[in-house]
């Protein structure tokens, strides 16, 4: 599996796949900005991050399916550790 590290402006596959999380995430807050919909604590509920998945903007699709999957991976985290 190929892990996507940032140089510059292009992708190179090359490079480190510990750090891929934090070479994805260019603008903290960006996407939840765009969100119409946030819970108090700044959280995106699944169901607008659905909505945003569905974007006509390729960024804030981007950006939705990245949440997605950090969403996941969280989850996967906190169930592991009970």
């Amino acid at each position: 599996m190929a892990y996507l590290v940032q140089t510059s402006s292009r992708l190179d596959l090359s490079k480190s796949k510990k750090n891929w999380i934090q070479a994805a995430i260019k603008s903290p807050g960006a996407l939840g900005k765009k969100a119409k919909k946030k819970t108090k604590k700044g959280t995106i509920p699944a169901k607008e991050l659905n909505r945003l998945a569905k974007s006509k903007n390729p960024k804030t699709r981007r950006q939705a399916m990245l949440a997605k999957t950090l969403k996941k991976i969280s989850a996967k985290r906190k169930k592991k550790q009970y």
